[in-house]
């Protein structure tokens, strides 16, 4: 790892906690030079000075990823600084649960997990793809969900966001064929983040670790494969594609027997805590 990493620059959004905080430790013990990018200055010096006590050279890139200016404004200073990009890692993402009944009145959720989660990771990419273009190599990781290989019910807003990325993503890496520069997507399952820790049903799932999600995206920065899954997920992105219909209907009605007996497990924790 440490010889495909070494010296490369790369540029990791929503690094200040998390799977971003994670990827960030251990591409810094590879020695990598790193860019952070976050909303919260002082949660991104924070992992600053840890990455730089492990001997990473960090710049930190404070920005709220959703506000369109805020991305070009820190894609130009990235790029003020830095005349190399290698890898870009789009992390930062937004999610929400709540059905479609009852988002009826709340266009909002589907417009603010979009403006972070797709068009937030697109933006970055037009401004540092042409770098990589004109020097043959690079590499664009984005991080997606495994969400999107399967039906998912009450994440409306959220699994439309990861699809639009990987949609964009699947086009890019045809686009880019023999160019050098390359495309991953990853699915990641639950992983147990501070993104995931207000949603108390998720308590009584199996939780990824911030840590094992970031091998993950080692795994794609020096693997440069189109995808990285887990087999569950690739099973039911087949099951989907062959049968849609079937697939569907079964995903339904699980979530419905699985949710209200998380539901029912997760009040009987709360009321024996009362």
């Amino acid at each position: 790892m440490a010889q495909t990493i070494r010296g490369k620059t790369i540029v990791i959004t929503g690094a200040s906690s998390g799977i971003g905080e994670a990827t960030a430790l251990e591409l810094a013990q590879a020695g990598a030079r790193l860019c952070l990018v976050a909303r919260r200055r002082d949660e991104l010096e924070r992992v600053q000075q840890l990455a730089t006590e492990m001997g990473a050279e960090v710049w930190i890139y404070p920005a709220d990823l959703s506000k369109a200016k805020a991305v070009e404004d820190c894609a130009s200073a990235i790029l003020a600084e830095h005349a190399q990009i290698d890898v870009l890692v789009n992390n930062a993402g937004r999610s929400i649960r709540r059905p479609v009944r009852e988002s009826l009145d709340r266009m909002h959720d589907f417009e603010r997990t979009m403006e972070l989660n797709y068009y937030a990771a697109v933006r970055l990419t037009l401004r540092l793809l042409p770098g990589m273009l004109e020097r043959g190599s690079g590499h664009i990781v984005n991080v997606s969900s495994m969400s999107v290989l399967m039906p998912t019910p009450n994440f409306a807003a959220y699994v439309a966001s990861k699809s639009a990325l990987e949609g964009f993503s699947r086009t890019l890496a045809a686009e880019l064929v023999g160019s050098g520069v390359h495309v991953s997507v990853i699915n990641f399952p639950l992983v147990k983040t501070a993104m995931t820790a207000p949603t108390k049903i998720y308590r009584y799932l199996p939780q990824m670790s911030p840590k094992r999600a970031a091998g993950w995206i080692i795994k794609a920065i020096t693997k440069q494969p189109l995808r990285v899954a887990n087999g569950f997920g690739q099973s039911w992105n087949a099951a989907t594609a062959l049968m849609p219909g079937t697939t569907v209907e079964w995903t339904g009605r699980l979530f419905q027997v699985v949710g209200k007996s998380l539901q029912q497990r997760a009040e009987r924790a709360s009321h024996r805590t009362k």
